[in-house]
């Protein structure tokens, strides 16, 4: 048996584990909408049932397992939506985020520059998750940040 490292070799330090109807499904769609590469696959007893799997999406890895194989597992379709939403930025979002609509994505906000310099958008896949496509367009100062961000309050204001 290989000594073992406290953080496995490939893994980042925090990494999103996702619970979903149909692992298969949603595996499939992740390949499909953003690229994911499956790197590992644990089935249930059943054969079928995954308990298990990481993906990569860009540099990136994230859980995934189907609702039901740990207790109190429960998917956002169970819960009836979820809190939680993961970002990516990309090199290309505007492509990002057109291959993940044409996998199925719902728009939720569409692609927009923002005032914090991201050109940003939202999308909803077919599992529940909301997913934030954004590429960094402009760096802004601390400064230039605050000034931008008085100006957005100033204009929801009205």
């Amino acid at each position: 048996m290989k000594a073992a490292t406290p953080i496995p070799e490939g893994i980042q330090t925090l990494t999103p584990h996702l619970v979903v109807h149909d692992a298969v499904g949603a595996i499939d769609f992740y390949k499909r909408a953003f690229g994911a590469e499956m790197l590992e696959c644990m089935h249930g007893p059943d054969g079928q049932s995954i308990w298990h799997a990481r993906l990569r999406i860009g540099n990136s890895n994230v859980f995934l397992a189907d609702e039901g194989t740990a207790p109190g597992d429960q998917s956002p379709r169970s819960l009836r939506g979820s809190p939680a939403s993961l970002q990516m930025y990309v090199e290309d979002a505007r492509a990002s985020f057109e291959r993940a609509v044409n996998a199925g994505a719902l728009v939720r906000q569409p692609l927009r520059e923002t005032f914090w310099g991201d050109l940003y958008g939202q999308l909803m896949d077919p599992y529940g998750f909301r997913w934030a496509i954004a590429q960094r367009l402009r760096t802004l100062t601390s400064e230039e940040l605050a000034h931008a961000v008085k100006a957005a309050a100033r204009l929801a204001e009205h």
